[in-house]
């Protein structure tokens, strides 16, 4: 069973001829660095001790989360929220620039 992203996709553990599994992993080792800078930055590193690199028996890139306190997810949530309505403000015109 795969979701329309592939993320449900069972994660490599045979390797299929043709597939490219290194790419891939290449990419979600990027994506899971970047993640974990930004928590690093925010002292949350400790909270996400299973964040890491995989790939799917697709190829597709994932990065893993691991196991976290729900607080931790909480903490998230809230920070994606914020940047996602500092993004809305900074989209926004202002009143002054439509006079």
């Amino acid at each position: 069973m795969t979701d329309r992203r592939g993320v449900i996709a069972p994660r490599a553990e045979n390797l299929t001829v043709g597939v490219s599994y290194v790419r891939g992993w290449g990419e979600a080792r990027r994506g899971a660095d970047c993640l974990a800078e930004q928590l690093a930055a925010l002292g949350l590193e400790a909270d996400f001790p299973g964040l890491t690199a995989d790939v799917n028996v697709r190829g597709d890139g994932l990065v893993r989360l691991g196991t976290v306190r729900p607080e931790a997810a909480l903490l998230l949530a809230g920070l994606i929220q914020a940047g996602l309505e500092a993004t809305e403000r900074e989209a926004r015109p202002s009143a002054s620039a439509s006079l």
